[in-house]
């Protein structure tokens, strides 16, 4: 009996070292454990170009995923179109000891179009699969590979590929021939120093190769710069290629520019019917700024935006007839529409390409290369740009928000191209102004009547502009959402759309406040500041290592006047409250006026980059302006 324990013993033994372990957690230095979400176990991208329309991306990353905030990392998406092929696609699961416990089979993996909801037209595709566990920790092994059929884009690389996630090792990878120098890729470092390390493979490809080790998580504080703009990253672009047929440069500006023109050619032809009607709308105005706004109205009366991304199409516009007949089109076709419209109104415009969105990187102005997602229209006008958001029925008329506004932006000229600023709002622009009269009565309840104007960004607040032509059950719900007091009935609203350069809109309101004011005895306490108290403080960081950015600007105005019965007096009124930092100023006042109670309140927030040790004073700004938004007035009733 005691040979055969033996026998089974070593049997076992044997069978436990035949086991191939892969990834073990236990390999993993304990300092990388700490605080992390996931530790990438190793990771190898390489960009393979073949020739001016035809390179290679590979992919292979195994990452350890230590718990639910991680889960996203077992999941990968890659796409493709007919100008790009996913030649293969590989996954694994391994336990926490490195043990094999699935494989990706092909039928776990998803091929579907990208339909985003608003694209009338696309060949893109996706192909994705999802290898979560439910035990954790456990590790993932995926590897995919694409061809490309063009040399327009090249992958960056950006070295953190999230908050709270280690990296032990990863690499990045550009490989050209030898033999085609004019093709090699052009890069940029930010936020790093380290050059290649370069060599050559037994093909004869030149490779350039970034390896990183043991890196560990970044750490986001709070009004800081975003982890995009913290993150180590490669740019890289191509010099000349070749994209659907079409061979171009982006050495420089000016090349990329005329490449966009050579896309572009030909596609502004407008039937006779409709310039005709252009010139009808136009000729009876004076000034070239009345000129192009009726053609810009002109165009969100006709037409409507649908995305349409086809091959070359995701590039290139559709031409402007095509749009007149359809009555529809893409940021590019609508965009091209609106220049050739103007041009018939003999009026000089340029198709403008940009990188929307609110919080979009910025242009890297001195590396010339594809880094946009939208197209626009720029109207010289002497002294005074005029913008165009060409994709909205809504929108006012040049106004640019904060979709498309306050970045540099890329002009198609007749000579290339040119860098432009899309503008800049200010804080005497973005403005929150509003006034109330609210009646409280003996036991605490309250009337109120509130007009409130949004002006430039503000026009944007919660979303205001995009329910100001809804129905009135969106414009109710928009209310109620971003009325700041505890409690309110709404009793009757109207919203009223300025649309201007610098738009508006004014929303007022009648409501009813029930138990508004505090009653305790023969006191009636009030808060004065109706709804627009400051309440969020910015967290304590201790030995702060990042600058604070402020993005907006803007000025908040405040005048309550508050009716109270006779019986009622005033038995603490607080003192004038003003603030002054260099990042804003705040100032408050509370007064008998007439026999009512007059709250008066400013605050003006300034945009910028300030100075890492300025973030306590920050915080004690934020906290005085609390104070005094949250400070109470005391009644006392006479009876």
């Amino acid at each position: 009996m005691r040979q055969l324990f033996i026998v089974i013993f070593c049997c076992a033994f044997q069978f436990s070292w035949g086991v191939d372990l892969k990834y073990p957690v236990s390999a993993i230095p304990e300092e990388f454990k700490t605080n992390v979400n996931a530790v990438v176990r190793e990771e190898k991208m390489i960009f393979k170009i073949l020739s001016q329309s035809r390179a290679n991306y590979y992919v292979y990353y195994a990452i350890t995923i230590f718990n639910e905030a991680a889960k996203s990392y077992a999941s990968e998406v890659v796409g493709y179109d007919k100008l790009s092929k996913v030649k293969s696609i590989s996954g694994s699961v391994y336990d926490a000891k490195g043990k094999l416990v699935k494989k990706l089979k092909n039928a776990e993996i998803r091929d579907q179009s990208s339909f985003d909801g608003i694209s009338l037209f696309s060949d893109n595709r996706l192909k994705s699969f999802d290898l979560a566990q439910a035990i954790y920790p456990y590790t993932v092994e995926i590897e995919y590979e694409i061809e490309y059929k063009f040399l327009f884009y090249i992958p960056g690389f950006i070295i953190s590929p999230g908050e709270k996630v280690a990296i032990q090792q990863t690499s990045y990878s550009l490989q050209f021939p030898q033999t085609m120098r004019s093709i090699a890729p052009r890069y940029k470092l930010l936020n790093i120093n380290q050059q290649p390390k370069t060599g050559y493979t037994e093909e004869g490809f030149e490779t350039w190769t970034w390896t990183f080790e043991n890196l560990k998580p970044a750490i986001l504080e709070p009004l800081g710069p975003s982890a995009h703009d913290l993150a180590p990253q490669i740019i890289v672009a191509p010099s000349h290629f070749e994209y659907d047929g079409y061979v171009g440069s982006m050495n420089t500006w000016d090349e990329f520019g005329k490449w966009i023109g050579t896309l572009n050619k030909g596609r502004n032809v407008l039937p006779d019917e409709t310039r005709q009607k252009i010139k009808q709308i136009t000729e009876p105005l004076k000034t070239p700024e009345e000129k192009i706004k009726a053609v810009y109205e002109y165009l969100q009366s006709k037409t409507r935006y649908v995305s349409i991304q086809l091959g070359i199409g995701g590039y290139q516009p559709f031409e402007a007839t095509v749009v007149d007949q359809m009555g529809y089109g893409d940021c590019k076709a609508l965009s091209n529409y609106m220049v050739s419209m103007l041009d018939a109104a003999g009026i000089k415009s340029n198709y403008t390409l940009i990188r929307a969105g609110k919080n979009a990187q910025k242009l890297e102005t001195d590396f010339p290369s594809s880094q946009f997602n939208h197209a626009t229209v720029f109207v010289p006008n002497k002294n005074d740009t005029i913008w165009l958001e060409c994709t909205s029925q809504t929108d006012p008329f040049g106004y640019s928000g904060t979709f498309t506004g306050d970045r540099k932006a890329l002009a198609i000229t007749e000579n290339g191209a040119e860098i432009v600023w899309t503008p800049r709002y200010t804080a005497n622009q973005n403005v929150q102004s509003r006034s109330a009269e609210v009646f409280v009565n003996s036991k605490g309840d309250a009337t109120a009547k509130v007009k409130t104007t949004y002006s430039g960004l503000e026009y944007e607040n919660g979303h205001l502009n995009f329910v100001l032509g809804n129905q009135y059950d969106d414009q109710k719900k928009w209310i109620q959402q971003n009325t700041d007091i505890p409690s309110f009935d709404i009793n009757s609203f109207s919203i009223i759309n300025k649309k201007n350069r610098i738009p508006s809109a004014i929303v007022d309101l009648d409501l009813t406040l029930n138990r508004y004011a505090t009653a305790s005895g023969k006191r009636l306490f009030i808060t004065p500041n109706l709804m627009n108290r400051l309440t969020v403080i910015p967290e304590k960081v201790e030995n702060r290592k990042t600058i604070v950015v402020r993005k907006n600007t803007y000025t908040h105005l405040d005048t309550v006047r508050y009716h109270v019965p006779e019986v009622l007096y005033p038995e603490f009124l607080p003192e004038p409250v003003k603030i002054k930092s260099r990042f804003g100023d705040y100032e408050v006042t509370v007064k008998l006026d007439q026999g009512n109670i007059l709250y008066v309140r400013k605050l003006t927030m300034n945009k910028g980059k300030f100075s890492a040790d300025s973030y306590n004073e920050l915080i004690d700004f934020f906290k005085s302006i609390s104070k005094a938004d949250n400070i109470k007035l005391v009644f006392l009733n006479k009876t």
